[in-house]
């Protein structure tokens, strides 16, 4: 969404995070909450070291935020996220925002550390003026746009957010340099008017990335914004910036503004307060000069601190009177849950949930599979291929891909009862145990000699294309190893006696797939051993692993992080699982409808030794 130039945040901003603040993370969505918001505010969290997904509360529901590991993956997956908050140490804050300020998509930069060499400040802020760019501080807390959005730990409690009527906008603009003090002005100006529009911290160090100018200036071409409140310090020139607006025309509207640190015309010495910035030493950078001089100028200059608020509920009472201010609809803040321990007895609970389930949800009147009723499924004649595309993979496959699903479904499902899965389902039938521990007997075989070759054989094959060697060398690795090639050999299948199966699978890549380079290379592979050895074909674990490369990695339905993920992880075991306990519940079926007895091996099969 395009924003006018003099708005930074509204309620559909959306940020990047840098760096893992989880609490102050959990504040902004707090915010969001209490202003009413829909969307989060929070798009996603750069963190290298902790990759995924991680839970946060939005009001009492809790919501996944993904946490990616670069700044250029977050702007890739969140492009209308355009606001970049640093939390990053000084060390490497310079760095990463920097960084964020060369990405296209990135409008505002915000430094929450302080102790960035002014040196790289300056390099940050004219890089931030030569690409049209908002850069808040180093050293700064952020800002609040009332109603609308919330840069980290800024405003404070929430109870104090509230009582400064910052869930919804009023019409004054703020700007300070001190974060804290910005807290205690939005308290201010919520008494004596009707609450700030937005309110910004510039931060305190010497060279702020934008200035009490650029603010205001931005702040008085925005309609909402009827008057304007600044807040200086004693150090800088800041304030002077201000004047000079005032005089060319960028600020036109009614001006209250204060600088702090009179109290250091009474020591003898130079004074350096707590921020960089705010060092007394030269005349003209004195808190009375910078009032003095913008009192000469048409600013509202209070006498002291202590009647800040009176001139600003002058300004605004006139403004009001005249007309110039329309009421505000005062809405309730919506209500922050309590904390679990605090409220389990009242039964307003807000709990951390054990396990966290993105593939199907069961709560509504249909369950639903990815988001999709399972009546869809049926009405639209979904084949088994399609629901596992949504449970096991979360998207709709094409229908060559979940076709082919079905078919390594039909071609697994048995391989007769001398194999182990089979066997030990059989036994354990015979025992007199019920059908799923008989199962689970069968499966539990299911491993690198059974049924886990496709995994492995889809690991080798697709690391051997990758590294780019040839056939050759690839079987001479696996030689030197001492580890058979996973997919390659049959006990009784060769190139004289093929396998049918693979024969169909083969026949079904070649008429549906786009590429199958993973495929052919295998063939390339079984060329070389059956010319050694007749019977060392690619096998029906070897062809599917290859395929399934090649569906992951070529047709363009996954992206390549998403396919060595799937190959990683397991995929294929859970095909093979799937197809064959349909042919280990058949043998349990069996044994049950035959009434057979408990088995014992036949002493003539054991060597005695």
């Amino acid at each position: 969404m395009i924003r006018p130039d003099y708005l930074l945040f509204d309620r559909t901003s959306q940020a990047i995070i840098n760096n893992f603040p989880k609490k102050a993370v959990q504040r902004m969505l707090d915010f969001d909450h209490v202003a009413g918001r829909e969307l989060p505010s929070v798009a996603c969290i750069v963190y290298p070291s902790s990759v995924g997904l991680e839970k946060f509360f939005f009001g009492s529901a809790e919501i996944l935020i993904p946490v990616v590991k670069t700044i250029a993956e977050a702007t890739d997956q969140f492009p209308d996220a355009d606001v970049f908050i640093d939390f990053a140490s000084y060390r490497s804050a310079y760095y990463s925002a920097r960084e964020a300020l060369e990405n296209e998509h990135i409008r505002t930069v915000v430094i929450i550390a302080e102790g960035i060499a002014e040196r790289r400040t300056r390099e940050l802020i004219k890089l931030a003026h030569d690409r049209d760019k908002w850069l808040i501080g180093p050293s700064t807390v952020g800002g609040v746009s009332a109603g609308a959005f919330r840069i980290g730990d800024s405003g404070g409690a929430m109870e104090c957010m509230i009582a400064s009527q910052l869930h919804r906008p009023g019409h004054v603009g703020l700007v300070t340099k001190s974060g804290g003090l910005s807290s205690e002005c939005y308290n201010l100006i919520a008494n004596h008017t009707d609450g700030i529009f937005e309110g910004i911290a510039i931060g305190g160090d010497l060279y702020p990335g934008s200035s009490f100018a650029d603010h205001l200036s931005r702040m008085n071409r925005n309609p909402e914004i009827k008057m304007l409140v600044c807040l200086g310090e004693v150090g800088g020139s800041g304030e002077y910036e201000i004047i000079e607006a005032i005089k060319d025309g960028r600020i036109t509207k009614p001006v209250v503004a204060w600088v702090t640190g009179s109290c250091a015309s009474l020591f003898t010495t130079e004074v350096q307060f707590g921020h960089a910035g705010a060092k007394s030493g030269v005349e003209s950078e004195s808190s009375q000069a910078k009032n003095a001089a913008m009192k000469a100028a048409g600013v509202i200059v209070p006498h002291s601190f202590d009647d800040f608020g009176d001139r600003i509920k002058e300004v605004f009472d006139e403004l009001k009177a005249e007309g110039n201010i329309p009421d505000v609809v005062d809405i309730a803040p919506h209500e922050l849950p309590e904390e679990f321990a605090k409220m389990t007895k009242a039964g307003k609970v807000r709990r951390a949930s054990s396990i966290v389930c993105t593939i199907s949800d069961d709560r509504g009147e249909e369950a639903t599979y990815n988001k999709i009723p399972i009546s869809q499924f049926v009405s639209e004649s979904k084949g088994i291929g399609s629901v596992i595309g949504h449970l096991w993979f979360k998207k709709e496959l094409p229908a060559e891909i979940s076709g082919f699903i079905e078919k390594v479904l039909v071609l697994t499902a048995d391989h007769g009862p001398a194999v182990s899965g089979a066997h030990n389902a059989i036994v354990t039938a015979r025992a007199g145990k019920d059908l799923i521990s008989s199962l689970v007997s069968g499966l539990l075989t299911i491993g690198p000699r059974f049924g886990g070759a496709l995994d492995e054989a889809a690991q080798y094959f697709a690391d051997a294309l990758d590294r780019g060697i040839s056939p050759e060398v690839f079987i001479k690795e696996m030689k030197d190893k001492g580890i058979p090639i996973p997919g390659i050999g049959h006990r009784i299948k060769s190139t004289k006696n093929p396998d049918t199966r693979v024969t169909l699978v083969k026949e079904y890549a070649a008429k549906h797939f786009k590429k199958t380079p993973t495929l052919n290379y295998a063939l390339q592979v079984e060329q070389l051993t059956t010319a050694k050895k007749s019977n060392l074909i690619l096998n029906v674990d070897g062809v599917i692993a290859a395929c399934f490369v090649d569906i992951l990695r070529y047709s363009g339905v996954f992206t390549p992080a998403e396919a060595n993920e799937y190959i990683e992880i397991g995929i294929l075991n859970g095909l093979f699982a799937l197809g064959r306990s349909i042919g280990l519940i058949g043998h349990i079926l069996d044994q049950k409808r035959l009434k057979q007895g408990l088995y014992r091996h036949a002493w003539d099969d054991i060597a005695y030794i």
